[in-house]
């Protein structure tokens, strides 16, 4: 079946658009698709499919374009419209458009320069290669720019994953169990799950293995006070919070109310009742002052440059630069600063990123410890045999999409000293005032 020629001028507008950078592009699409209501759930998900693959290959599609006549706009549409749907599908081609595209396509990108091949900035490109060497940094490019799978997580509060897959499969969705988180399943496929039964009873949730797995490694258990200090929109905070057991006190912080909204409907789903999101207005905020040195366990998954999840946000490695990522830094080591205070003694810390970066990663850690000697890093093969995850790591968890099948990730786990940890002084009557009453 033929697209109509007026498929071309939406994906080349929505394009446009989005090469522009000046937000994320799924936010740009879903604007044009709300501007533009006539367009069909089919024609919706061609042009987003030639968006994502132009975004994901846009160093050789940009070289590419370069050969044929025309607006450069339209060149480039056409080849991520002849990526996603195939030249036959493409209706309103001239003859010379059809002859360029045919020939273009079939050309061997084996032999292309490996900065061009990657689809890399060029100073990311550097840095992998630096950090992996250029076989190994290939292979995680390519990863990167392949389209992640569908990741569920099993609320254990609702159900097993035995039960789940079987659920599934009347649907008919094929599911399998991922090898990493005992509560994780792979979809084969992606269909449609928002308006499932397990999907709106909250039995399931949608959440990268890699995720989940970093929500494992902090260990909350029954009846602990555990915060999540960067929750967003709070898919590991669900995950903790079962993991409690619903019992306890879970803080899920973050600076952004409109995140935060996006856990409401989640935590409705989910049973859970030992949530309790609060908006701060930065890391030092009053509210974290007055539960300092108190809880148990307490996850940093810091604001990064999210250069682990291209697999979902491709358009992340053009918008992002040295810059950004210099004053991300700083940002990091702040906010990680702030959440150690929060640990008691012989409590649990950890730090995590989506990023692949050894600034956002092992830097942070680094700096951490040279300034914080109340801390000491448990090595991550400790903690993920304690957590029965069958991964073999160093002192660090790091994941990546060619070797794990998950986003990149980053975690370091740290335990405060219950001798060294230094006394919290309060000179304020209300922040000596009980955590529980305090923070609404």
């Amino acid at each position: 079946m033929r697209l109509p020629p007026a498929m071309i001028g939406h994906t080349e507008a929505v394009l446009r658009e989005v090469l522009r950078f000046t937000g994320p592009a799924d936010g740009t699409l879903s604007r044009y698709f709300r501007e533009n209501p006539r367009l069909g759930g089919r024609e919706r998900g061609v042009i987003a499919e030639a968006i994502y693959g132009l975004l994901r290959n846009k160093s050789v599609y940009t070289s590419f374009s370069e050969s044929g006549t025309g607006s450069a706009m339209r060149r480039i549409t056409l080849l991520g419209l002849a990526d996603a749907v195939g030249i036959d599908a493409l209706g309103g081609l001239s003859e010379e458009e059809d002859v360029w595209l045919r020939r273009v396509m079939e050309i061997d990108r084996s032999h292309l320069p490996l900065v061009l091949k990657s689809n890399m900035p060029e100073w990311l490109w550097q840095k992998l290669s630096t950090k992996f060497g250029d076989d190994e940094a290939m292979k995680l490019a390519s990863a990167l720019n392949t389209p992640a799978s569908l990741d569920l997580r099993v609320n254990a509060l609702k159900s097993n994953r035995e039960d789940v897959i079987a659920s599934l499969a009347q649907a008919p969705i094929l599911a399998e169990a991922t090898p990493y988180s005992a509560q994780g399943l792979r979809i084969i496929k992606k269909p449609s799950i928002q308006n499932l039964p397990l999907f709106k009873d909250g039995t399931i949730e949608v959440q990268d293995e890699g995720s989940q797995v970093l929500a494992q490694l902090l260990g909350a258990k029954r009846g602990e006070m555990v915060a999540d200090f960067c929750a967003g929109a709070g898919g590991k905070t669900l995950a903790l919070g079962a993991a409690m057991r619903n019992t306890g006190r879970l803080y899920a912080f973050d600076i952004s109310e409109k995140r935060l909204a996006k856990l409401k409907p989640r935590l409705a789903r989910s049973g859970l009742s030992n949530v309790h999101p609060v908006v701060i207005a930065h890391e030092r905020d009053a509210k974290i002052k007055r539960l300092a040195g108190k809880l148990d366990r307490v996850l940093v998954d810091a604001p990064c440059s999210g250069l682990g999840t291209l697999r979902r946000n491709p358009d992340v490695k053009w918008r992002q630069t040295q810059a950004g990522v210099a004053e991300l830094n700083v940002k990091q080591a702040s906010i990680l600063d702030s959440a150690a205070r929060l640990v008691k003694a012989g409590g649990r810390l950890v730090y995590a990123t989506c990023s692949i970066l050894d600034e956002e990663n092992e830097g942070i850690v680094e700096q951490f410890l040279a300034t914080h000697p109340d801390f000491t890093l448990l090595p991550a093969s400790q903690v993920l045999e304690e957590q029965k995850i069958q991964l073999e790591m160093g002192d660090y968890l790091k994941l990546y999409p060619h070797l794990h099948n998950t986003d990149g990730f980053f975690a370091a786990v740290f335990q405060r000293n219950k001798l060294a940890a230094k006394t919290v002084v309060v000179a304020d009557a209300d922040v000596e005032a009980d955590a529980d009453t305090d923070i609404k």
